[in-house]
């Protein structure tokens, strides 16, 4: 048994569903990054915590796994050309930290993938974009460092 300390469930929007969303261009920002360690511990990896920013699916999140530190240089020369497309995509050329890259406008494209494991639709992202102009005037980034899904 776990004490739930007067838990209220009309309190806390619930969670949503969690099938993959179809594949599209979606308005998105960084909202968290991390290096983590690889499983086999020889290397490690910067995973990406996208969250979609606008549209019907508003507030669900993605994950990029960059595999910066590992033995195999393909693999760390297509992590490195990942994060090119990020930086470029939000226009921050030269990050000295990941934290950088967060709360800034980009799209994500996203496709479905079927997983070997259990042959279930899965979400990847497979390219990033510099958010285009909706033909409106742009208005500055704000100063603050309010996320864009709180604004």
């Amino acid at each position: 048994m776990a004490n739930l300390n007067g838990f209220n469930a009309t309190e806390v929007e619930p969670t949503g569903n969690f099938e993959p969303i179809p594949a599209g261009k979606y308005p998105a920002a960084i909202t968290e990054s991390e290096m983590k360690p690889t499983k086999n511990g020889g290397g490690s990896y910067l995973q990406f915590t996208f969250t979609i920013t606008d549209g019907e699916y508003k507030n669900r999140v993605l994950w990029a796994r960059l595999n910066l530190n590992n033995p195999n240089a393909t693999a760390v020369k297509i992590a490195m050309s990942e994060l090119s497309a990020i930086c470029h995509a939000v226009g921050v050329m030269q990050p000295r930290d990941s934290v950088e890259l967060h709360n800034l406008p980009l799209v994500i494209v996203v496709k479905l993938r079927k997983r070997e494991d259990t042959g279930e639709l899965t979400n990847e992202i497979k390219g990033y974009e510099r958010k285009a102009s909706t033909g409106q005037a742009q208005t500055a980034p704000p100063t603050d460092n309010t996320p864009p899904w709180r604004r």
